[in-house]
């Protein structure tokens, strides 16, 4: 038996380097590749500052928060103030990858039992806050396009540099639209071997008629020369 902890231990360490790699192994390939992202998001349009983005897939298990996670933390390295945000209100997973509470969050603030500063925590990244998820509401959607988190909005981009939310898959649920419409882009991270063809198309064309600046798909889990590694492709 306590040999079994021990693995499930070995395993749970493993589990959150491979989704912080950035920030555990910034020399690894892998965390090049984030930096990249970054750098490409940066020069999409010279002409429009994008403070706040969108990251969603067209289904589950594709690396969307992986993704928001080390791209937040890559933009944090940078030296820029950063915020997280657990939009997945009802998966979500960022309260694990950063070993945090998650008894007060993103749907504390919106139904206004919390402020932002109460519900903002820290991370053992410099300059990376994360907004967690907050207990699982009844009603996601409603509350993402609420007047009070266009406010939240507001408030966010005059504290931080970026604010990256890490939304549902859009396919399943209308939360990605929903936030899609009101940020300044959206990504769409898709999982090589595994993402399918028709659905990324769906879901670039349900992030257009969000009438969301769509700046290109995140491409993960393609095996090259034995590691896997994540490609940016710009432009819808």
């Amino acid at each position: 038996m306590a040999r079994k902890n021990k693995e499930n231990k070995n395993d749970k360490v493993l589990t959150l380097k491979r989704r912080l790699l950035a920030h555990l192994s910034p020399k690894d390939p892998v965390a090049e590749q984030y930096r990249t992202i970054r750098t490409n998001i940066q020069f999409s349009n010279v002409d429009q500052e994008i403070k706040t983005l969108v990251l969603t897939s067209s289904g589950s298990a594709e690396g969307k928060s992986t993704t928001s996670s080390n791209l937040a933390t890559v933009y944090a390295q940078q030296g820029l103030k950063v915020l997280l945000i657990d939009a997945d209100l009802r998966k979500p997973t960022a309260h694990y990858t950063f070993r945090l509470e998650n008894h007060s969050g993103l749907t504390n603030v919106l139904t206004r039992q919390s402020t932002l500063d109460q519900a903002v925590q820290e991370t053992e990244v410099r300059e990376l806050y994360v907004l967690t998820s907050g207990p699982i509401p009844p009603n996601p959607s409603e509350l993402l396009a609420s007047n009070q988190m266009g406010t939240l909005l507001k408030e966010l981009k005059q504290q931080y540099d970026i604010i990256i939310f890490d939304t549902p898959p859009i396919l399943a649920v209308s939360d990605a639209q929903i936030l899609a419409n009101q940020v300044d882009a959206s990504i769409l991270v898709v999982s090589s071997g595994k993402t399918d063809r028709t659905a990324a198309l769906r879901a670039k064309e349900l992030l257009t008629n969000a009438k969301s600046k769509l700046l290109g798909v995140v491409l993960n889990n393609r095996k090259i020369d034995g590691g896997n590694y994540y490609y940016y492709y710009g432009g819808n």
